[in-house]
């Protein structure tokens, strides 16, 4: 068993547009009494190659380096609003690619979010990405079509918010000898998918978002983008009033916990076989 002054050392890639509240985030729903979590911020030095590293960016965070990766416990990507985008348009791509394959063979615990579940699947499996016909945005009862640890103490019907403009093919992902499709929502979209074998888990549910969220972020995209009000998405399954978009439910509350709780102890128990190996 684990020493109890010993820590949990996690690396996290903010690629989010919203860092400050990301970072929140993260560190609320990786927080936990029997286990002490320390969380260390890296942004992708490409991605600021022809520009100043924003001051709130340089603040919270420090230039992504695979020395400091090798030496962590787990690593999480985040999501990131590039979902238009094909991979080989991202200026990062490269340096995320070096990422990948770092994790992959230090045997690092990894979990990819939404966008980073996306071209983590590409690049490990070939999985192709595809543009939806409207985004998927909105809280959505999911279905468990295969037993997992990550999700102990949910069932059939758990809830929990997706928000992307893109999906991977789940008939792809389910030929993929290596991966197992363990969970997708009742309107067939990818929640959870792992790798039979490797490190790695693909959760493309932003399940870390707190109960305001959604909110934010549809009236984030309204300010950026003010012609598409009348399109633009609003999210299912989430106001009290849908129609005027007041009392937001929060209601993946539940899988939140229990997700977060189980990717941790999963983290720990790897750490802890490495640890009787070497």
């Amino acid at each position: 068993m684990r020493k109890k002054d010993d820590v949990l050392e996690i690396g996290v890639l903010n690629l989010m547009h919203d860092k400050e509240d990301t970072k929140r985030r993260f560190e609320r729903v990786l927080t936990r009494e029997d286990c002490r979590v320390n969380l260390t911020w890296f942004y992708p030095v490409m991605h600021y190659q022809d520009r100043e590293v924003p001051e709130n960016v340089r603040q919270m965070s420090q230039p992504l380096d695979l020395n400091k990766v090798k030496e962590l416990d787990a690593f999480i990507v985040t999501g990131a609003p590039l979902e238009k985008l094909d991979f080989d348009d991202v200026t990062y791509i490269s340096e995320l690619q070096e990422l990948f394959d770092c994790l992959s063979t230090e045997g690092i615990e990894q979990l990819y979010v939404c966008w980073g579940a996306m071209v983590a699947a590409n690049y490990f499996y070939g999985v192709d990405k595809y543009l939806l016909n409207q985004k998927l945005f909105g809280v959505y009862p999911q279905v468990i079509l295969e037993n997992s640890p990550l999700l102990e103490g949910l069932s059939d019907g758990f809830l929990a918010p997706h928000a992307r403009y893109a999906e991977l093919s789940c008939s792809q992902v389910r030929e993929v000898p290596e991966l197992s499709v363990v969970s997708v929502s009742e309107t067939n979209h990818l929640f959870l998918a792992e790798a039979r074998k490797e490190r790695q888990t693909f959760l493309f549910s932003h399940l870390e978002y707190g109960r305001d969220a959604l909110d934010k972020e549809y009236y984030r995209e309204l300010q950026a983008h003010p012609e598409d009000a009348p399109v633009l998405a609003k999210a299912a399954n989430y106001y009290d009033d849908p129609a005027k978009m007041t009392g937001m439910r929060f209601g993946w509350g539940k899988a939140q916990r229990h997700f977060f709780e189980n990717w941790l102890k999963q983290a720990e128990e790897n750490r802890f076989k490495k640890v009787c190996t070497q």
